[in-house]
């Protein structure tokens, strides 16, 4: 099992580029299961999820290749097996993807419950009301949901749950909805960036969507959907841990295709702060002062504060010159890596979904233990200002959503290297 061992205290100075949106990338590659033709995404990463994506869409009849540009094209191949099995489900969560697609087109899907990092409950009823809503029916058997129909009707349909909008949810059901007879209108719907793509890519394959990127989603279904060539948007979680690693190490960072509108929220947060961010032309650059402000921050949905870098900021926090309140809104439970933090010298108290962070001066190198795909981020970012050796042990929760990210960070002077037993 690889690990990572990383030598802290290096100032990090250069350019980095950032790839496509995994969160945007996993829908998309679904979606292909709706088309009629070849599909043809650039920009997408090459990571276990996509990895993993590729194999279930592999089981249920679709061809997926990279070609050496990088690029994926998929197609359907066979129609006959409509089953996303456990075995390549529970590894990732962004699978239940393939069931809105597989109900619109073939009127019928098997989808295991799915998996993915263990950060608290997050429950798929939302997508199952909105896919009885047009008129699917439901039932588990084995650990598996059975969704079968006549056909899809549009419908008025409200998507929104105790934590807000379903970003997963507003994929699934918007998917079935293209090809579902009559008009479809999803109300609270998800308005992030990754959406706002999926649709997009859809429109491209001659879907009729629009109000994307708004919490009103209409969807006209229409017969049938081509294929079509797509560029995935860039990531705004790698960039805004990069923007996160130039900061804590009193660093300075080119970012490349980094789109600051889809950051709002996280560079109001690092300004607050004390880090400066500018655009230079397309692209970010990023460096700090050495005295960090403490902040306040409540992570929200679209265009709030992404709970995705929640942990990545807690880290930065831990040097801040003061106390810090983080409020996890989306996922209460998202604090497992609070006490690798500790291990390595923060100053964290929990409370509920609050974690009061009181700065320390420096923090220290130490063996610590990720346990998903943002606290790995998060350990990183620590070892790279921490004094001493730290060493993360289970690193292949970050290979799920940061390609190569120990060459990227080696590239701008970080002293990281990647260990195998």
């Amino acid at each position: 099992m690889d690990r990572f061992v990383i030598n802290g205290g290096a100032r990090l100075k250069g350019k980095i580029r950032i790839d496509g949106a995994k969160n945007a990338a996993l829908p998309i590659m679904a979606a292909a299961l709706l088309s009629d033709g070849p599909n043809v995404i650039h920009g997408v990463p090459d990571l276990a999820d996509v990895r993993f994506m590729g194999e279930v869409l592999g089981d249920v009849g679709a061809r997926v290749t990279r070609d050496p540009n990088g690029d994926l094209h998929l197609s359907v191949d066979d129609e006959a097996d409509s089953h996303a099995k456990y075995d390549r489900v529970r590894k990732m969560r962004a699978s239940v993807c393939v069931l809105g697609p597989l109900l619109a087109k073939r009127k019928r899907a098997r989808v295991s419950l799915p998996g993915g990092c263990q950060i608290g409950p997050r429950p798929i009823d939302l997508h199952l009301r909105g896919l009885k809503a047009l008129g699917a029916e439901i039932e588990l058997d084995g650990g598996d949901i059975i969704a079968t129909c006549k056909k899809l009707r549009g419908a008025h349909i409200f998507l929104g749950g105790p934590f807000g909008s379903t970003v997963l949810g507003t994929a699934n059901v918007m998917m079935a909805a293209t090809l579902a007879e009559g008009r479809t209108v999803i109300e609270s719907a998800a308005c992030e960036p990754e959406v706002e793509d999926l649709a997009d890519y859809l429109n491209a394959m001659g879907a009729r969507i629009s109000g994307a990127g708004t919490p009103r989603l209409t969807i006209d279904g229409v017969d049938r959907l081509r294929g079509a060539e797509h560029q995935v948007i860039p990531d705004r979680i790698e960039a805004g841990t990069f923007l996160v690693a130039a900061a804590i190490t009193n660093g300075e960072l080119t970012l490349q295709n980094c789109r600051l509108e889809h950051l709002m929220a996280v560079v109001d947060r690092l300004q607050n702060i004390g880090v400066q961010i500018e655009q230079e032309g397309g692209d970010v650059v990023v460096g700090s002062s050495r005295r960090l402000e403490p902040t306040d921050v409540t992570t929200q949905p679209f265009p709030g504060f992404p709970t995705d870098l929640q942990a990545q900021l807690m880290t930065l926090l831990c040097l801040a010159d003061g106390n810090s309140v983080i409020t996890e809104k989306i996922y209460p439970d998202r604090f497992m890596h609070v006490a690798e933090l500790m291990r390595m010298g923060a100053n964290i108290r929990r409370e509920g979904p609050t974690a009061v962070v009181t700065g320390v001066k420096r923090l220290i190198g130490a063996p610590v233990m990720a346990s998903d795909l943002r606290a790995s981020a998060a350990l990183v970012l620590a070892g790279l200002v921490a004094r001493g050796t730290t060493v993360i042990q289970r690193v292949y929760h970050i290979d799920r959503g940061y390609e190569a990210i120990e060459a990227k960070l080696a590239s701008v002077g970080a002293d990281i290297t990647r260990v195998s037993d």
